[in-house]
């Protein structure tokens, strides 16, 4: 078995970290990190270069690039920042529903002005009473005439405040518990959206927020596919989202493992190099071995999503992973570095909010660990 990149993949893998060192920067992620707004320009660039069509299909002006080349992506952008990547990833994956579900009209509505970088997409499943109990959400969804009204409270809606956005609303529109949720589109400026930004301790540049859905009344051809299709949509948006993140995770540790390595290198205490010391250098090594065997996961289960193979297990078992390796490798870069971990302009202290983050958002450590046992007939 030939674990390499192909040709292709290389140069694509090469020319991402390259647009980061060079386009982007930590200086700039850290600005926006602190000032709490959005990398525009940055997405711009990213628009620019055709990237956000990477799960677009070709008829519809996209790449249709295969899991493997979204993986390599979303692994390189967020090597300085894990809200950065989602800034960017959140409209990409979300896209994915109008490009395979949406009907001609809202494909030739929305996504050229996605693929140019004007609308961005966010999904909103989360309710103050329905987290990581999806189906358990109470967002009504009812039919009058020709539209559909809504009414409910989200909350931990990434990116749905920003000018632009398009969100797309899980909601009831029928008793069944799956069966009976529905996806539509809402714009974040239509009638009766009072959109909230939430002071979150991360997603300081993408923003998360709470939504409230007071009599919100949209157009039937707002549904995407038909009603009652909500739960199986999602679920493949998930396999997408979770393959997208735990990529993500793996490679901001690696930046997180080299920013160890390189402050122990060149640190000296009792006259020698920090990375000298055992106990430093046996953590540091555990967590190279950690973030290679990550690595090594989120590729199988793209792989196998290009094989166009059900994945759910595998998502779940690099989401859960990746995410725990790189929380421990932040941990351990905050005890390397001792009081410098506290300062933002050596980066540390992101990295170790981030990965907490990462534990929760996109389907909690606990959920995947229930999804892999269920995939096992548990």
């Amino acid at each position: 078995m030939d674990f390499r990149f192909t040709d292709e993949q290389r140069l694509w893998s090469e020319t991402l970290h390259t647009f980061m060192e060079r386009e982007v920067g930590r200086a700039y992620i850290r600005q926006h990190d602190e000032s709490r707004e959005f990398p525009e320009e940055a997405y711009r660039k990213i628009a620019d270069r055709g990237w956000l069509g990477l799960l677009v299909p070709e008829e519809h002006g996209g790449l249709e690039a295969d899991p493997v080349m979204y993986a390599i992506f979303c692994e390189a952008i967020a090597k300085h920042s894990l809200d950065f990547a989602a800034a960017v990833m959140t409209s990409m994956f979300t896209a994915t529903n109008i490009a395979h579900h949406g009907t001609a009209a809202q494909r030739e509505r929305y996504l050229p002005g996605f693929l140019r970088g004007d609308v961005k997409f966010s999904v909103s499943i989360t309710e103050p009473g329905a987290g990581s109990d999806a189906a358990g959400l109470r967002t009504s969804m009812v039919a009058d005439g020709d539209d559909y009204v809504l009414n409910g409270n989200k909350v931990f809606c990434s990116g749905a405040h920003l000018p632009g956005t398009v969100i797309t609303v899980l909601a009831r529109s029928g008793p069944d518990r799956h069966g009976g949720l529905s996806l539509v589109l809402v714009p974040n400026d239509h009638p009766g959206v009072d959109v909230r930004k939430l002071n979150t301790a991360v997603r300081r540049s993408l923003g998360t927020t709470e939504i409230f859905l007071t009599d919100v009344r949209v157009p039937r051809g707002n549904l995407l596919g038909e009603a009652g299709d909500g739960w199986r949509f999602i679920g493949e948006h998930l396999e997408y989202e979770r393959l997208g993140l735990a990529a993500s995770y793996v490679g901001n540790a690696r930046t997180a493992l080299d920013d160890t390595v390189a402050y122990t290198t060149g640190r000296t205490q009792f006259g020698r190099p920090l990375s000298s010391f055992q106990v430093l250098k046996h953590r540091m090594a555990e967590n190279a071995c950690e973030v290679e065997a990550a690595r090594l996961l989120v590729y199988s289960a793209a792989a196998k999503m290009a094989r166009r193979e059900r994945a759910v297990k595998e998502v779940s078992m690099a989401k859960v992973f990746a995410a725990d390796v790189a929380f421990r490798t932040s941990f351990n870069g905050m005890q390397a570095l001792g009081g410098y971990a506290q300062l933002p302009e050596y980066d540390m202290e992101r990295y170790f909010r981030e990965a907490k983050h990462a534990m929760v958002g996109g389907g909690t450590s606990e959920i995947q660990r229930s999804i892999i046992a269920k995939e096992m007939g548990l």
